[in-house]
């Protein structure tokens, strides 16, 4: 497999010039956006934002978008990659999950924030729901948990096409039934 690099430059730049990437999917909970103040006043930056450089000149995040939207005032790292439109969409779409993906050694994590120290009271409390997270037993494993979903009895009628859906939807709901459009 031949990999290939795609980092271009690294550049300082004022995070507010940075454009937010139109398709960005993520959103920010208060509770984030406070652990991250909490990090940054604590650590400051350790890692580069993502961007794309347009046609224009100007950078396109990729990865980033909150810590450029807190400090809008502040020279960022930034690392410029070369990925046309189609690579930035498929890199915004598959960079959180595969982090995501990863796994996580219990003990490790219980030794490794036994050492973690902080002022801030928003990232103690991710910390702690990191524990909390983590703490189920070792043998407990996702399909061995038991699961509570209440009982819902549904009915899924298929229809040849938008129209006749619409007209499907507009009857039962008009009986009182509660519908969702769905188009699979």
């Amino acid at each position: 497999m031949i990999i290939r690099d795609r980092i271009k430059e690294f550049r300082r730049v004022k995070a507010g010039q940075l454009r937010p990437h139109p398709n960005n999917w993520r959103t920010h909970p208060q509770a984030q956006r406070d652990a991250l103040r909490g990090v940054l006043a604590e650590i400051g930056y350790a890692g580069a934002l993502l961007a794309r450089e347009l046609p224009d000149g100007s950078l396109e995040l990729i990865d980033g978008h909150l810590r450029a939207e807190t400090t809008p005032e502040a020279d960022v790292p930034v690392l410029v990659l070369d990925l046309n439109e189609r690579e930035a969409k498929k890199l915004l779409a598959v960079l959180d999950p595969l982090a995501g993906m990863a796994g996580a050694n219990d003990e490790a994590l219980a030794d490794l924030l036994a050492h973690v120290e902080t002022e801030s009271d928003a990232v103690q409390a991710m910390l702690d729901g990191m524990l909390d997270h983590h703490d189920a037993p070792a043998d407990e494993t996702e399909k061995d948990r038991d699961i509570d979903v209440p009982e819902a009895f549904q009915v899924v009628v298929e229809c040849r096409d938008e129209s006749q859906q619409r007209a499907v939807f507009e009857r039962l709901t008009g009986e009182g039934y509660t519908c969702r459009l769905l188009t699979l």
